[in-house]
């Protein structure tokens, strides 16, 4: 049985990884209306990317007995300004994300819950990759999309990128 405060949090957590599918979802979308369907497509993985993050955090209660508790999902409040806009947008949520994580670690290693800890350890390393990747992207739109060239370019590699389900066993 899991400590009550450690319930709450993941069921918070499940929460905000909807809002995060819900939010890269409303990206992809802006992208699509943009007619750049690579970036559209970078998002809609995104998209699946936090599905999947919400599934195993409601996963982890179920296999512990626990309760899962979903609440309304937001509608996204941004409106994307330039074809940068929401790359930083995206770029500044992943931190909130990660701190997010770090909250529940932290509490889960202030109540020696090591099972939480172990499980949570895959969300710290993913939420690494998933800033640089987005940070990463960033810099290349910098780089490359002054130019429409360079922004047809990196449109296409965009359109490169798979879904691959998380690897996590829980």
């Amino acid at each position: 049985m899991l400590d009550k405060k450690i319930v709450d949090l993941i069921n918070s957590q499940i929460n905000k990884e909807f809002y995060s599918s819900f939010f890269y979802l409303d990206m992809a979308n802006y992208y699509t209306d943009q007619s750049l369907n690579g970036f559209a497509n970078w998002f809609n993985i995104q998209t699946q990317e936090e599905y999947a993050h919400a599934m195993l955090f409601l996963q982890y209660l179920h296999l512990n007995g626990e309760k899962v508790v979903l609440e309304t999902i937001e509608k996204p409040a941004v409106v994307f300004k330039n074809y940068k806009h929401p790359l930083t947008a995206a770029y500044d949520h992943e931190l909130l994300v990660t701190k997010s994580i770090n909250a529940i670690y932290a509490v889960a290693f202030d109540l020696k819950d090591f099972k939480t800890m172990q499980f949570l350890d895959w969300f710290v390393k993913e939420q690494t990759e998933e800033e640089q990747n987005v940070d990463e992207l960033c810099k290349r739109y910098d780089l490359f999309a002054g130019d429409p060239r360079g922004l047809y370019m990196l449109d296409q590699e965009m359109a490169g990128r798979i879904y691959t389900a998380p690897s996590l066993v829980i």
